[in-house]
């Protein structure tokens, strides 16, 4: 910075600069190189707002579009714009989520596997840095509550481990064409072996009979997720072997926080359980 002001204002004003002598011998600068140093701070000229009609429109325009813009959330008109819109157990109703979370960042702070993370879109412009789970970099621990004891605002409820363990943040699906088992025909039980749900697991298995490329029949272990044991916590989808894709993922679907977003299951039409 200090060698582009040299080169600009005082290499150009040194060849101007002239030294004169007062009565007393001190040497002073001549008026040249004064005038340079006033160009260099002059402050800004002042410019007068621009308040014609289309300007003004214009303005008004912009400000209630961005308006708007800011208050489109996933949860507007009962539809999620992003599965991966799964939000910290104990989180209240997505509007009021919102409406409550000032963005502190306290309960990424304190989550042990590092699963809590700033929204980006997921959420809409509103929901910038609010937080998310994102389970290929962590996962919920089955029996932590830390994020539902630090928020100030109540956005996330506290909850004991008992109340913790019963709510469901989300729900598993396996990619077929990713999950091994399905998609290599070779046995893979990894997100089972970590399924952390009791007295069961969430995550059972189907031995069926595939044949190879060879043409040859063998025993394969096709993993299956239970709707109703699943809580979505995300361990199978940070274990999953497939690293840059999981065969396994965790989606909103199904969490407890939001009616909106439950799942119709079971029996046949007009007899559906709701979970």
């Amino acid at each position: 910075m200090f060698l582009l002001l040299e080169l600009r204002f005082i290499l150009p004003a040194r060849r101007h600069l002239v030294h004169l002598r007062t009565t007393d011998g001190e040497k002073t600068m001549s008026d040249t190189f004064i005038r340079w140093i006033k160009r260099f701070f002059r402050p800004p000229k002042e410019e007068r707002i621009n308040l014609n009609r289309r300007a003004l429109f214009g303005s008004a325009l912009a400000g209630l579009g961005g308006a708007m813009l800011f208050r489109v959330h996933p949860m507007a008109s009962g539809r999620s714009y992003s599965h991966a819109l799964v939000r910290p157990p104990g989180s209240v109703k997505e509007d009021e989520f919102l409406a409550r979370c000032i963005k502190c960042g306290e309960c990424m702070k304190v989550c042990p596997t590092n699963a809590i993370h700033p929204a980006f879109l997921e959420a809409g412009l509103e929901g910038m840095w609010t937080p998310v789970m994102d389970m290929k970099i962590g996962y919920c621990e089955f029996e932590c509550t830390l994020c539902t004891q630090v928020c100030p605002t109540d956005a996330i409820k506290e909850l004991s481990v008992e109340e913790k363990q019963k709510i469901k943040i989300g729900l598993a699906f396996f990619d077929k064409n990713r999950c091994i088992p399905y998609a290599l025909s070779r046995s893979c039980i990894v997100c089972e072996e970590h399924c952390p749900t009791v007295p069961d697991k969430a995550i059972w298995f189907e031995e069926v009979e595939v044949v190879n490329h060879t043409g040859e029949k063998i025993p394969v272990k096709q993993p299956h997720v239970d709707p109703e044991l699943c809580v979505g916590c995300g361990i199978c989808q940070n274990v999953c072997p497939i690293k840059d894709l999981p065969g396994v993922y965790v989606s909103s679907a199904g969490e407890s926080r939001n009616p909106d977003n439950i799942f119709l299951l079971g029996g046949d039409f007009g007899g559906y359980d709701i979970y």
